[in-house]
């Protein structure tokens, strides 16, 4: 399940990064307005995924609950700048996608978020470290 949250997070990054990419050609092509749609309910999309990612990952496979908070903020910046982009809010919109951006990237570069709570073994029956043997 770990690796699918790791997964999940590199695909937001990705999605994230390619919005200013078709923001850009919003502004240089007539089919712009339809792919920029198009990146910002994806990066909706994998937003979703990642928050059902990360309860999973906490639940059912025993890690932190703590990626679940990053994972709703992000989720709610992103209805938010969903938003914004419909309002033509631009003084707002364009720092808050280079804000989103930041925050994934910093979530993907964070090997814990993806770990089980120290302590664990990640098989049953098998001691966590040499130390807790």
């Amino acid at each position: 399940m770990a690796t699918f949250l790791r997964i999940t997070i590199g695909l937001q990054t990705l999605a994230v990064f390619l919005a200013p990419v078709t923001a850009g050609l919003l502004l240089t092509t007539p089919s712009g307005k339809a792919l920029h749609s198009a990146s910002a309910y994806t990066v909706f999309a994998v937003a979703v995924v990642h928050v059902l990612a990360t309860v999973l990952v906490w639940r059912p496979g025993g890690g932190s609950p703590r990626p679940i908070r990053y994972a709703v903020v992000f989720s709610a910046i992103t209805l938010a700048q969903v938003a914004l982009g419909i309002a033509h809010v631009k003084t707002v919109h364009i720092p808050l996608g280079v804000l989103m951006f930041g925050f994934s990237l910093l979530q993907l570069s964070r090997p814990s978020a993806c770990l089980p709570p120290r302590g664990r073994s990640r098989r049953p029956g098998r001691p966590a470290s040499r130390a807790a043997a």
